[in-house]
């Protein structure tokens, strides 16, 4: 296991060095990016004085060297709006999208699990078929217009949530405050639900037709047909032989749908005005504010590799007869 764990973290090295390049060189072929942080009314002196102060005039290899440099010690620059650190915009944005999407992961495996053991279990019968209809219908329906859908029709005709804001519990959680996030829970769940369940249906139904197919076919192998020949009940065959063989695939997507969902807030944050980075990200796209991208997109990569690392050790809990070697 402790080798298998230093390999991996020397491979979570080398990806987000491979990140960092193309980030890198995307931003060196998209032009100079000198004239982002003058004026327009910059004269060509104070532009070839600003572009010698950032460092532009020298060679590739010695930008990408100095972009590497700052990485390392979590530096990629000022915000070129806010002129402040670019890391730092991205680590006070990103408990509120940590929130959202722990909360979108939850409500579709928390609902996906169940509908998909229902389904397995009622194969070829009309329930089977309307839980496979809907995951067709929750796999092809767009975020943004799901989103709109529940901003019209569930928050301002029968104004039962809210469409709009957000309440922190991650944030006092992570400083220490615990009763101060208890006490934000109930009307941060009511903001959660709306662009929760838009950011979540398209993993709820992709999931659930997973937990489908795993289970039918864990429920064909010869030893769920010896438990149930001991005169097992059908809730023990189903649970305790074949559920928890078939959650090795579900397993796998979870850990890359959480870095899926983590990176793709993008349209619900905007939809909702939730203040997470997948929002920060998209007003600095328009603003071409460089440094915050980069930020976000390195941050993002780095909890990506990690939650897949986490889900090989899981499986060998999940399943003794894996070994990471």
């Amino acid at each position: 296991m402790t080798t298998y764990l230093v390999r991996r973290v020397l491979q979570t090295f080398v990806v987000i060095l491979g990140v960092t390049l193309l980030s890198f060189f995307a931003l060196f072929l998209a032009g100079d990016p000198t004239y982002l942080y003058v004026s327009e009314r910059a004269t060509a002196e104070e532009v070839a004085a600003t572009r010698a102060k950032l460092g532009f005039d020298r060679p590739i290899h010695e930008q990408y060297g100095r972009y590497l440099v700052g990485l390392v010690t979590f530096d990629l620059g000022n915000s070129l709006r806010s002129r402040t650190p670019a890391f730092e915009l991205v680590l006070e944005r990103m408990p509120a999208t940590l929130e959202l999407t722990l909360f979108a992961i939850l409500f579709a495996t928390l609902l996906a699990i169940p509908i998909g053991i229902l389904s397995a279990t009622r194969r070829g019968t009309p329930l089977d078929g309307g839980i496979m209809l809907f995951a067709m219908f929750g796999q092809s329906m767009p975020s943004f217009w799901l989103g709109i859908m529940l901003i019209l029709f569930v928050g301002l005709g029968l104004r039962w949530l809210p469409i709009s804001g957000h309440v922190p519990v991650l944030e006092p959680l992570l400083g220490g405050d615990l009763p101060k996030a208890l006490a934000n829970l109930p009307d941060a769940l009511r903001h959660l639900i709306l662009p929760g369940i838009t950011l979540g249906v398209f993993s709820l139904a992709r999931n659930a037709r997973l937990v489908r197919s795993s289970m039918l076919e864990v429920l064909s192998q010869d030893y769920v047909t010896t438990a149930k020949a001991k005169g097992l009940s059908r809730f023990t065959v189903v649970m305790r032989h074949a559920f928890r063989n078939s959650l090795i695939p579900f397993v796998t997507i979870i850990g890359l749908e959480f870095g899926f969902l983590l990176s793709g807030v993008v349209v619900t944050e905007t939809v909702f005005s939730w203040p997470g980075v997948g929002r920060l990200v998209f007003n600095a796209i328009n603003q071409r504010d460089i440094p915050v991208v980069q930020a976000a997109v390195v941050m993002f990569s780095l909890l990506f590799v990690l939650l897949n690392l986490a889900v090989d050790v899981i499986y060998t809990q999940l399943d003794p007869r894996i070994r990471l070697s």
